[in-house]
């Protein structure tokens, strides 16, 4: 089964993020691993400026348990790109953002992938019920999917 990219209006939340000389691998493009850091300043950023993460003083953190990434057009340095992420599941202690990569000025992704929370007590790393809070505020990027 072909996976085709997701196109901007299926995310809710969009951070522009400027690639770095450092992001290029010795093929000219960059290197996969750098998506994945992609996604976590994505979906980090929006908790901490919606003012439900603290990453130094939340009683209740994220750890990431699941990653992946499809690959549909390669980006370089010096370009700029878009992150949009959605929620696309909501569960008691996780969540399952999606997150698309776009250049600036395409609607088309040219990577997207999913990146998955399990929330847990900061001191005993025991699964905790997403905060209240921050439920409201992922309802308000979740998206929801037809039956």
């Amino acid at each position: 089964m072909r996976i085709e990219p997701k196109r901007r209006d299926d995310f809710r939340h969009f951070l522009p993020i400027g690639t770095r000389w450092m992001d290029n691998d010795p093929y000219g493009h960059v290197n996969n691993v750098v998506y994945y850091s992609w996604f976590d300043t994505a979906v980090n950023q929006f908790l901490v400026a919606q003012g439900v993460l603290d990453i130094e003083r939340s009683a209740v953190i994220g750890l990431v348990i699941e990653t992946q990434c499809n690959y549909f057009s390669p980006i370089s340095f010096p370009e700029q790109i878009v992150a949009g992420v959605s929620v696309a599941k909501l569960g008691n202690s996780s969540v399952r953002y999606e997150v698309g990569i776009f250049r600036q000025d395409e609607d088309t992704a040219s990577a997207q992938g999913h990146f998955v929370h399990v929330y847990v007590d900061r001191i005993t790393r025991k699964p905790a019920a997403i905060p209240a809070d921050m439920r409201a505020v992922l309802e308000t990027i979740q998206t929801l999917v037809p039956r």
